[in-house]
């Protein structure tokens, strides 16, 4: 499901804030925003190993350094078959810590040692793209879900220069958010991404109790007086002009 309506009219560069530099990031951090890492694999097979390696071997490792991690498939996964993995840090610091001291970790390198070597000759999956999330400021740390959850729903903005993703990241900031909590679109995270391969861009992730609060929830928005009042503003026009939407079922093992 796709949101029909995109912001247009054009340039309002004199009205917003001047762009944040590389700067903020540490800024950010320092006030307590999460860094997310989101790995999305696309499987050769049925993920059977992968599942495993990463319910046995991986997260556990992660956990032993207070890392907890999300695990997703498709909603209707057909012919494509992906997996959707969520690491949560609580800033940059601990993930590049944590990303060099895996390899150090002895328990982790010889209970994952198998792994590899199977899956080196007859690789699990074709490839996984990685993005690198600095959490919004309106929702600096992930909110857990409720026990109810059965669905999730990610969604991946793309905007057409930075400056546009940043507009994108204060609407959701000043008034988007707001009106998703109104209507019963509940927030995991929201993630504006540092790093990855499809950029300028921003990652969240939304959940409900199932597909049909899901589909309620979101016509509720569309019709909402609040996101029709500000869809048009000039001050977010062509702040995203790509959309990328998947249904998600946490897997018996996700920690989100």
């Amino acid at each position: 499901m796709k949101r029909r309506h995109f912001v247009k009219t054009a340039g309002f560069l004199a009205s917003v804030p001047v762009v944040k530099g590389i700067a903020s990031v540490a800024n950010n951090t320092a006030k307590g925003n999460e860094i997310y890492e989101w790995r999305i694999y696309t499987l050769t097979g049925d993920g059977v190993s992968l599942d495993s390696f990463y319910e046995n071997t991986l997260i556990p490792a992660y956990n032993r350094k207070g890392i907890k991690t999300g695990a997703f498939k498709l909603y209707e996964e057909q012919e494509l078959r992906q997996r959707f993995y969520l690491f949560i840090y609580p800033d940059i610091t601990t993930f590049q810590t944590v990303k060099r001291e895996i390899w150090n970790d002895t328990t982790f390198k010889k209970e994952a040692q198998p792994f590899y070597d199977q899956s080196a000759p007859n690789p699990v999956y074709k490839e996984f793209e990685s993005y690198l999330c600095e959490a919004f400021d309106g929702i600096p740390q992930l909110k857990m879900p409720g026990k109810e959850r059965t669905l999730f729903h990610l969604r991946h903005y793309r905007s057409p220069n930075e400056e546009a993703n940043q507009r994108k990241v204060r609407m959701f900031n000043k008034d988007e958010m707001a009106i998703f909590d109104n209507v019963g679109i509940n927030p995991v995270c929201y993630g504006n991404v540092l790093a990855g391969p499809h950029m300028p861009a921003l990652i969240y992730l939304t959940w409900y109790k199932d597909k049909a609060t899901h589909d309620a929830a979101w016509k509720t928005f569309g019709s909402h007086p609040d996101w029709n009042r500000i869809k048009d503003l000039p001050e977010y026009a062509h702040t995203a002009t790509n959309n990328t939407n998947r249904l998600l079922l946490p897997l018996s093992y996700s920690q989100v």
